[in-house]
Protein backbone atom coordinates (compact mmCIF):
# COMPACT_ATOMS: atom_id res chain seq x y z
CA UNK A 1 0.00 0.00 0.00
CA UNK A 2 1.50 3.23 -1.00
CA UNK A 3 -1.13 5.98 0.41
CA UNK A 4 -1.71 9.62 -1.89
CA UNK A 5 -4.51 11.85 -0.06
CA UNK A 6 -5.82 15.51 -1.42
CA UNK A 7 -4.13 18.99 -0.56
CA UNK A 8 -6.64 20.31 1.65
CA UNK A 9 -4.98 23.41 3.30
CA UNK A 10 -2.68 22.07 6.06
CA UNK A 11 -4.06 18.60 6.56
CA UNK A 12 -1.16 16.93 4.39
CA UNK A 13 1.44 18.24 7.22
CA UNK A 14 -0.49 16.48 9.54
CA UNK A 15 -1.42 13.05 7.17
CA UNK A 16 2.63 13.35 6.62
CA UNK A 17 3.28 13.13 10.71
CA UNK A 18 1.16 10.30 11.02
CA UNK A 19 1.92 7.85 8.34
CA UNK A 20 5.80 8.28 9.11
CA UNK A 21 4.95 7.61 13.02
CA UNK A 22 3.26 4.70 11.30
CA UNK A 23 5.82 4.00 8.63
CA UNK A 24 3.66 3.34 6.18
CA UNK A 25 4.18 4.37 2.63
CA UNK A 26 3.23 7.55 1.26
CA UNK A 27 3.08 9.62 -1.43
CA UNK A 28 3.07 13.33 -0.65
CA UNK A 29 0.91 15.29 -3.27
CA UNK A 30 1.93 17.76 -5.38
CA UNK A 31 1.37 21.45 -4.14
CA UNK A 32 -2.12 22.49 -6.17
CA UNK A 33 -1.03 24.29 -9.21
CA UNK A 34 -1.73 25.03 -12.98
CA UNK A 35 -0.44 22.10 -13.88
CA UNK A 36 -3.22 19.64 -11.46
CA UNK A 37 -5.97 21.61 -12.56
CA UNK A 38 -5.15 21.51 -16.25
CA UNK A 39 -4.68 17.58 -15.82
CA UNK A 40 -8.07 17.53 -13.85
CA UNK A 41 -10.21 19.57 -16.16
CA UNK A 42 -8.97 17.65 -18.83
CA UNK A 43 -10.53 14.54 -17.19
CA UNK A 44 -13.37 15.75 -15.60
CA UNK A 45 -17.09 16.40 -16.29
CA UNK A 46 -17.12 20.07 -17.81
CA UNK A 47 -19.70 21.39 -15.27
CA UNK A 48 -18.55 19.91 -12.19
CA UNK A 49 -16.89 22.24 -10.10
CA UNK A 50 -13.44 23.22 -9.39
CA UNK A 51 -12.16 21.06 -5.90
CA UNK A 52 -13.23 17.96 -8.30
CA UNK A 53 -10.57 18.73 -10.99
CA UNK A 54 -7.89 20.17 -9.22
CA UNK A 55 -8.01 17.05 -6.97
CA UNK A 56 -8.58 14.30 -9.57
CA UNK A 57 -5.52 15.87 -10.87
CA UNK A 58 -3.72 16.08 -8.07
CA UNK A 59 -4.60 12.15 -8.03
CA UNK A 60 -3.06 11.13 -11.21
CA UNK A 61 0.26 12.98 -10.30
CA UNK A 62 0.49 10.98 -6.91
CA UNK A 63 -0.72 7.94 -8.87
CA UNK A 64 2.26 7.91 -11.85
CA UNK A 65 4.62 8.53 -8.47
CA UNK A 66 3.54 4.98 -7.73
CA UNK A 67 0.17 5.94 -5.48
CA UNK A 68 -2.38 3.17 -5.40
CA UNK A 69 -4.37 3.94 -2.37
CA UNK A 70 -6.25 7.23 -2.13
CA UNK A 71 -7.39 8.48 1.26
CA UNK A 72 -10.34 11.02 1.31
CA UNK A 73 -12.95 13.03 3.29
CA UNK A 74 -16.25 12.09 2.54
CA UNK A 75 -19.73 13.50 2.79
CA UNK A 76 -22.85 11.92 1.81
CA UNK A 77 -24.55 15.36 0.95
CA UNK A 78 -26.84 17.15 -0.47
CA UNK A 79 -23.66 18.52 -1.61
CA UNK A 80 -22.02 17.39 -4.42
CA UNK A 81 -18.83 16.25 -2.64
CA UNK A 82 -20.93 13.80 -1.61
CA UNK A 83 -20.54 11.82 -5.07
CA UNK A 84 -16.96 12.67 -5.27
CA UNK A 85 -15.23 9.70 -4.66
CA UNK A 86 -17.50 7.39 -6.80
CA UNK A 87 -16.89 9.84 -9.28
CA UNK A 88 -13.39 10.00 -8.67
CA UNK A 89 -13.30 6.23 -8.82
CA UNK A 90 -14.95 6.13 -12.14
CA UNK A 91 -12.91 8.48 -13.88
CA UNK A 92 -9.41 6.70 -12.79
CA UNK A 93 -10.90 3.71 -13.45
CA UNK A 94 -11.92 4.81 -17.28
CA UNK A 95 -8.04 6.02 -17.30
CA UNK A 96 -6.86 2.59 -16.55
CA UNK A 97 -6.03 3.47 -13.05
CA UNK A 98 -6.16 0.28 -10.71
CA UNK A 99 -6.38 1.93 -7.08
CA UNK A 100 -8.24 1.84 -3.77
CA UNK A 101 -10.34 4.60 -2.38
CA UNK A 102 -10.41 4.72 1.57
CA UNK A 103 -13.55 7.27 2.20
CA UNK A 104 -13.29 8.62 5.94
CA UNK A 105 -17.21 10.04 5.82
CA UNK A 106 -18.16 11.66 9.59
CA UNK A 107 -19.28 8.68 11.69
CA UNK A 108 -23.07 10.29 12.07
CA UNK A 109 -22.92 9.41 8.23
CA UNK A 110 -21.44 5.85 8.17
CA UNK A 111 -21.33 4.83 12.06
CA UNK A 112 -18.59 4.35 14.17
CA UNK A 113 -18.07 0.75 13.15
CA UNK A 114 -17.92 1.53 9.95
CA UNK A 115 -15.64 4.62 10.10
CA UNK A 116 -13.33 2.25 12.63
CA UNK A 117 -13.32 -0.77 9.81
CA UNK A 118 -12.10 2.08 7.10
CA UNK A 119 -9.22 2.98 9.12
CA UNK A 120 -8.12 -0.20 9.92
CA UNK A 121 -7.76 -0.97 6.30
CA UNK A 122 -4.65 1.79 6.43
CA UNK A 123 -4.03 0.77 10.61
CA UNK A 124 -3.21 -3.18 9.58
CA UNK A 125 -0.40 -1.75 7.06
CA UNK A 126 1.76 -1.05 10.02
CA UNK A 127 3.91 -2.82 11.97
CA UNK A 128 3.22 -0.18 15.28
CA UNK A 129 1.63 -1.53 18.42
CA UNK A 130 -1.36 -0.14 19.37
CA UNK A 131 -0.24 2.48 21.51
CA UNK A 132 1.91 3.66 19.17
CA UNK A 133 -0.57 3.96 16.42
CA UNK A 134 -2.50 5.90 18.99
CA UNK A 135 -0.14 8.17 19.61
CA UNK A 136 0.73 8.47 16.26
CA UNK A 137 -2.98 9.82 15.74
CA UNK A 138 -2.60 12.38 19.06
CA UNK A 139 0.79 13.20 17.14
CA UNK A 140 -0.97 14.29 14.14
CA UNK A 141 -3.62 16.11 15.98
CA UNK A 142 -1.14 18.46 17.54
CA UNK A 143 0.35 19.39 14.18
CA UNK A 144 -3.07 20.12 12.63
CA UNK A 145 -3.40 22.22 15.74
CA UNK A 146 -0.23 23.83 15.59
CA UNK A 147 0.09 24.81 12.08
CA UNK A 148 -3.83 25.95 11.94
CA UNK A 149 -2.43 28.46 15.07
CA UNK A 150 0.54 29.68 12.76
CA UNK A 151 -1.36 30.55 9.98
CA UNK A 152 -4.39 31.89 11.67
CA UNK A 153 -1.44 33.96 13.59
CA UNK A 154 0.70 34.72 10.57
CA UNK A 155 -2.49 36.06 8.62
CA UNK A 156 -3.71 38.69 11.18
CA UNK A 157 -0.18 39.89 12.31
CA UNK A 158 0.51 40.52 8.58
CA UNK A 159 -1.19 44.04 9.26
CA UNK A 160 0.56 44.95 11.95
CA UNK A 161 4.43 43.78 11.41
CA UNK A 162 6.72 46.49 11.17
CA UNK A 163 9.08 44.34 8.56
CA UNK A 164 6.59 43.90 5.64
CA UNK A 165 6.28 40.82 4.75
CA UNK A 166 7.91 38.96 7.61
CA UNK A 167 4.87 37.00 8.61
CA UNK A 168 4.34 35.39 5.37
CA UNK A 169 7.83 34.83 5.10
CA UNK A 170 7.85 32.68 8.48
CA UNK A 171 4.95 31.22 7.20
CA UNK A 172 6.18 29.87 4.33
CA UNK A 173 9.30 28.84 5.60
CA UNK A 174 7.74 27.32 8.31
CA UNK A 175 5.77 24.78 5.54
CA UNK A 176 9.02 24.52 3.48
CA UNK A 177 10.97 22.83 6.58
CA UNK A 178 8.00 20.78 7.83
CA UNK A 179 7.74 18.72 4.50
CA UNK A 180 11.71 17.89 5.33
CA UNK A 181 11.06 16.48 8.54
CA UNK A 182 10.92 12.67 9.18
CA UNK A 183 9.19 11.94 12.35
CA UNK A 184 5.74 13.88 13.98
CA UNK A 185 7.94 14.91 17.15
CA UNK A 186 10.73 16.79 14.76
CA UNK A 187 7.51 18.74 13.24
CA UNK A 188 6.13 19.54 16.12
CA UNK A 189 9.10 21.17 17.51
CA UNK A 190 9.84 22.78 14.42
CA UNK A 191 5.97 24.50 14.65
CA UNK A 192 6.35 25.56 18.54
CA UNK A 193 10.02 27.27 17.16
CA UNK A 194 8.22 28.93 14.38
CA UNK A 195 5.03 29.74 16.67
CA UNK A 196 7.46 31.59 18.72
CA UNK A 197 9.31 33.38 15.82
CA UNK A 198 5.93 34.42 15.28
CA UNK A 199 5.29 35.55 18.65
CA UNK A 200 8.25 37.68 18.50
CA UNK A 201 7.57 39.68 15.39
CA UNK A 202 7.73 43.30 15.83
CA UNK A 203 4.53 45.24 15.59
CA UNK A 204 3.34 48.51 15.18
CA UNK A 205 0.56 48.63 17.81
CA UNK A 206 -0.63 51.83 16.58
CA UNK A 207 -1.58 50.66 13.57
CA UNK A 208 -5.13 50.49 12.39
CA UNK A 209 -5.41 47.94 9.21
CA UNK A 210 -8.12 47.06 7.18
CA UNK A 211 -9.93 43.13 8.64
CA UNK A 212 -11.54 41.45 6.72
CA UNK A 213 -12.86 38.05 7.11
CA UNK A 214 -12.59 35.07 4.54
CA UNK A 215 -15.89 33.10 4.36
CA UNK A 216 -17.30 30.54 2.01
CA UNK A 217 -16.68 27.10 0.49
CA UNK A 218 -14.38 25.05 2.60
CA UNK A 219 -12.22 23.93 -0.27
CA UNK A 220 -11.88 27.31 -1.86
CA UNK A 221 -11.24 28.93 1.44
CA UNK A 222 -8.31 26.26 2.13
CA UNK A 223 -6.39 25.42 -0.89
CA UNK A 224 -4.63 28.85 -1.97
CA UNK A 225 -4.27 28.17 -5.33
CA UNK A 226 -8.06 27.76 -6.08
CA UNK A 227 -8.58 31.18 -4.69
CA UNK A 228 -5.57 32.56 -6.32
CA UNK A 229 -3.65 32.89 -3.30
CA UNK A 230 -6.29 35.69 -1.84
CA UNK A 231 -5.45 35.92 1.75
CA UNK A 232 -1.63 35.85 0.43
CA UNK A 233 -2.33 39.36 -1.76
CA UNK A 234 -4.42 40.56 1.45
CA UNK A 235 -1.38 40.48 3.35
CA UNK A 236 1.09 41.91 0.53
CA UNK A 237 -1.58 44.91 1.09
CA UNK A 238 -1.00 44.96 4.76
CA UNK A 239 -4.84 44.10 5.31
CA UNK A 240 -5.35 41.62 8.54
CA UNK A 241 -7.60 38.55 7.87
CA UNK A 242 -9.22 35.68 9.10
CA UNK A 243 -10.92 32.45 8.28
CA UNK A 244 -13.25 30.19 10.45
CA UNK A 245 -12.53 27.40 8.69
CA UNK A 246 -9.24 25.45 9.09
CA UNK A 247 -8.51 21.68 9.01
CA UNK A 248 -8.38 21.50 12.50
CA UNK A 249 -11.72 23.15 13.02
CA UNK A 250 -13.12 20.86 10.58
CA UNK A 251 -11.93 17.77 12.75
CA UNK A 252 -13.51 18.85 15.93
CA UNK A 253 -16.58 19.96 14.09
CA UNK A 254 -16.76 16.12 12.83
CA UNK A 255 -16.25 14.97 16.46
CA UNK A 256 -18.78 16.60 17.64
CA UNK A 257 -21.70 16.78 14.97
CA UNK A 258 -22.86 13.05 16.10
CA UNK A 259 -24.35 14.90 19.82
CA UNK A 260 -25.19 18.01 18.17
CA UNK A 261 -22.35 20.17 20.09
CA UNK A 262 -20.80 20.77 16.80
CA UNK A 263 -19.96 25.20 15.48
CA UNK A 264 -22.31 26.36 18.15
CA UNK A 265 -21.48 29.82 18.16
CA UNK A 266 -22.10 29.48 14.03
CA UNK A 267 -25.52 27.89 14.15
CA UNK A 268 -26.47 30.92 16.18
CA UNK A 269 -25.19 33.69 14.48
CA UNK A 270 -26.58 31.62 11.02
CA UNK A 271 -30.40 31.16 12.99
CA UNK A 272 -32.21 34.49 11.90
CA UNK A 273 -31.05 34.26 8.18
CA UNK A 274 -30.35 30.20 7.83
CA UNK A 275 -31.53 28.27 10.49
CA UNK A 276 -31.06 24.87 8.51
CA UNK A 277 -28.27 22.65 7.35
CA UNK A 278 -28.67 22.70 3.37
CA UNK A 279 -25.13 20.97 2.66
CA UNK A 280 -21.78 21.77 2.05
CA UNK A 281 -20.74 24.93 4.25
CA UNK A 282 -23.29 27.09 3.25
CA UNK A 283 -24.98 27.44 6.70
CA UNK A 284 -21.56 28.05 8.11
CA UNK A 285 -20.73 30.50 5.65
CA UNK A 286 -23.60 33.09 6.62
CA UNK A 287 -22.81 32.58 10.51
CA UNK A 288 -19.14 33.49 9.68
CA UNK A 289 -20.47 36.81 7.82
CA UNK A 290 -22.35 37.41 11.17
CA UNK A 291 -19.92 36.28 13.42
CA UNK A 292 -17.49 39.20 11.77
CA UNK A 293 -19.60 42.05 12.01
CA UNK A 294 -19.73 41.35 15.27
CA UNK A 295 -16.24 40.38 16.02
CA UNK A 296 -15.02 44.27 14.41
CA UNK A 297 -13.93 43.30 11.24
CA UNK A 298 -14.37 46.25 8.65
CA UNK A 299 -16.03 43.83 5.45
CA UNK A 300 -16.13 40.02 4.54
CA UNK A 301 -15.06 38.29 1.08
CA UNK A 302 -17.20 34.92 0.23
CA UNK A 303 -15.11 32.44 -1.91
CA UNK A 304 -16.64 29.86 -3.99
CA UNK A 305 -16.52 27.32 -6.67
CA UNK A 306 -18.58 28.25 -10.15
CA UNK A 307 -21.51 25.93 -9.72
CA UNK A 308 -21.22 25.25 -5.97
CA UNK A 309 -25.36 24.86 -4.67
CA UNK A 310 -24.82 25.20 -0.93
CA UNK A 311 -23.09 28.58 -1.67
CA UNK A 312 -25.23 29.79 -4.40
CA UNK A 313 -27.78 29.92 -1.30
CA UNK A 314 -25.45 31.63 0.77
CA UNK A 315 -24.90 34.07 -1.82
CA UNK A 316 -28.44 35.01 -1.67
CA UNK A 317 -28.61 35.43 1.30
CA UNK A 318 -25.66 37.81 2.00
CA UNK A 319 -26.90 41.03 0.44
CA UNK A 320 -29.26 40.83 3.44
CA UNK A 321 -26.98 40.52 5.87
CA UNK A 322 -24.96 43.53 4.66
CA UNK A 323 -27.78 45.58 4.53
CA UNK A 324 -29.22 44.48 8.05
CA UNK A 325 -25.55 44.67 9.60
CA UNK A 326 -23.84 47.98 7.12
CA UNK A 327 -21.23 45.02 6.84
CA UNK A 328 -19.77 45.18 3.37
CA UNK A 329 -19.57 41.49 1.60
CA UNK A 330 -17.96 40.84 -1.91
CA UNK A 331 -18.57 37.47 -3.55
CA UNK A 332 -15.72 36.27 -5.72
CA UNK A 333 -16.66 33.36 -7.73
CA UNK A 334 -13.98 30.87 -9.04
CA UNK A 335 -12.89 28.68 -11.91
CA UNK A 336 -10.18 27.35 -14.34
CA UNK A 337 -11.15 30.24 -16.53
CA UNK A 338 -10.87 32.81 -13.93
CA UNK A 339 -8.17 35.82 -14.46
CA UNK A 340 -5.48 36.79 -12.15
CA UNK A 341 -6.33 40.69 -13.77
CA UNK A 342 -9.72 41.15 -13.08
CA UNK A 343 -9.71 39.24 -10.02
CA UNK A 344 -6.87 41.40 -8.35
CA UNK A 345 -8.92 44.15 -9.19
CA UNK A 346 -11.89 43.49 -7.83
CA UNK A 347 -9.91 43.05 -4.72
CA UNK A 348 -8.44 46.11 -4.55
CA UNK A 349 -11.67 48.05 -5.44
CA UNK A 350 -12.98 46.29 -2.60
CA UNK A 351 -9.86 47.48 -0.25
CA UNK A 352 -11.07 50.77 -1.36
CA UNK A 353 -13.94 50.93 -0.71
CA UNK A 354 -13.79 49.68 3.11
CA UNK A 355 -10.69 51.74 3.59
CA UNK A 356 -13.23 54.79 2.34
CA UNK A 357 -15.99 54.24 4.60
CA UNK A 358 -13.09 53.82 7.87
CA UNK A 359 -11.85 57.35 6.97
CA UNK A 360 -15.79 58.60 6.87
CA UNK A 361 -16.00 57.01 10.05
CA UNK A 362 -13.07 58.21 11.63
CA UNK A 363 -13.94 61.84 10.55
CA UNK A 364 -17.13 61.62 10.74
CA UNK A 365 -18.40 62.13 7.18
Amino acid sequence: MVITFPHLGNSAFAAKAIFDDLEIDYILPPVSSRTSLEIGSCHAPEEICLPFKIMLGSFIQSIEKGADTILIPGSCGPCRYGEYCELHMKTLKKLGYNVEFIVLDQPGDIGFQELLNRINKISLKSSKSNKEKINALISGYRVINLIDKIEQKAKIKSGYELNSGECKRLFNECKRECVLTKKSNEMILLLKKYNNLLDNVALNKSKKPLRIAIIGEIYTLLEPFSNLYIEDKLMDFGVSSKRFLYPSWWVKDAALSPVNLNSLDIKKASKKYLPYYIGGFGRECVGEAVLAKKQGFHGAIQILPMGCMPEIVSKSILPTISKDEDFPIMTLVVDEMTGEGGYQTRIEAFLDLLERREFNVLHGC
